[in-house]
């Protein structure tokens, strides 16, 4: 099938409350437009400078999420047109998000990223170090970044009963942590699921959904 059936065979069946990003990291510009071309808006990328390329060469309306690890040392290449960054999983990095925020003139929207899975390979944040951020008098001066959510990916794993406890654990981290309001934090974005489970993820709360290979195809 075409990636424009792809995409809107997916769409129809997500739920008017779920933000389809479609990750289109390795991708060429044809297959992103074709994606544009049949209504997409919201792109994911995991390289910053892979990113700021089809930024500058594709329609302006459209929303770019960092899905991928950021590097401190990259956050002022993509400050200027990022729309949503995935993956803060660490004070230092909000810092650097605030401060190039602050240099563009822009308040820029990230999510905590949550370490849910048992894989010690995947990045995140433990609920002891996400109340310490967010207890923080750093974290409440920073004027130029707004938390909007939390996002966590699950074991890679056949085991759904596995993949659902972990989702269901951070659905639970959402909620108790959506109490705390404040200026730049305020959670309305639960972002888990990809293309192998997003299904699972929406059943288990989530909000926003990555996927990547059921519309562009596999890498």
């Amino acid at each position: 099938m075409s990636i424009k059936q792809n995409l809107l065979n997916i769409k129809s069946a997500l739920p008017e409350h779920v933000t389809l990003v479609a990750v289109s990291k390795t991708k060429p510009i044809s297959d992103l437009m074709e994606a544009y071309d049949a209504g997409q808006r919201i792109f994911g990328e995991n390289k910053i400078q892979e990113m700021t390329e089809k930024w500058e060469a594709m329609p302006k309306d459209i929303e770019w999420h960092m899905i991928g690890h950021v590097q401190t040392n990259k956050v002022k290449f993509m400050a200027p047109f990022v729309s949503l960054i995935h993956g803060v999983d660490g004070l230092k990095l909000l810092e650097e998000i605030n401060k190039q925020a602050q240099k563009n003139d822009r308040i820029i929207d990230c999510l905590f990223q949550i370490h849910i899975a048992e894989e010690e390979t995947k990045f995140g944040l433990n609920e002891k170090e996400l109340n310490e951020i967010l207890y923080s008098a750093t974290f409440h001066e920073m004027k130029n970044i707004r938390i909007v959510g939390l996002m966590g990916m699950a074991t890679f794993t056949d085991n759904q009963e596995q993949i659902k406890k972990e989702f269901t654990h951070l659905k639970t981290i959402f909620d108790t942590t959506n109490q705390l309001l404040t200026s730049n934090f305020q959670l309305l974005t639960l972002s888990m699921g990809m293309s192998g489970d997003y299904k699972l993820a929406i059943e288990c709360g989530s909000t926003m959904v990555r996927i990547g290979s059921s519309i562009f195809g596999n890498r």
